[in-house]
């Protein structure tokens, strides 16, 4: 029996709240009784690994990695893009988390310069400090992974 997966062994994903990984094989599993194919996802930060139910994929908003044509995009986000500082911390705090969670580098990249601009102007409370060194992270996880970008151009711009 012949099974179509959504992503294969050896390909670059983001998976949201994590940052970018790779998969290493796809493997079945007995758990609590129930046979299911499994994606082992080795990830970058944290040097962790994860094991998603295939079935769950799709639900888990994991993605392949950006490709450098959206580049462009996102560093239009981080110079022109307009950060909204009426917020009050604690609603920002939301908003910023669940941007993270799409797990779209646009909404990440979003995020980053928000905080660094904020950064900027006056000191972060520390969970603002954390969510920023992780969408940091996050963000320059999936970057390193672009094909055709360099660290210097990396740098340039986050």
């Amino acid at each position: 029996m012949e099974v179509d997966y959504l992503f294969e062994i050896g390909d670059n994903i983001v998976y949201p709240m994590h940052g970018a990984g790779i998969i290493k094989a796809i493997e079945e599993k007995e758990i609590l009784g129930e046979k299911q194919q499994y994606y082992v996802i080795n990830m970058f930060i944290g040097n962790m690994q994860v094991m998603i139910p295939t079935v769950k994929i799709v639900s888990s908003s994991i993605r392949p990695v950006t490709d450098i044509i959206a580049l462009k995009h996102i560093i239009n986000i981080f110079h022109h893009g307009k950060s909204d500082k009426l917020l009050p911390w604690k609603q920002r705090f939301k908003v910023n988390t669940d941007k993270i969670r799409t797990g779209k580098i646009q909404e990440c990249s979003e995020v980053v310069r928000d905080l660094m601009r904020m950064r900027k102007e006056k000191a972060l409370n520390s969970s603002e400090k954390k969510m920023l060194d992780n969408a940091h992270g996050y963000l320059i996880s999936e970057l390193g992974l672009i094909k055709g970008i360099t660290e210097n151009q990396i740098k340039s711009f986050c």
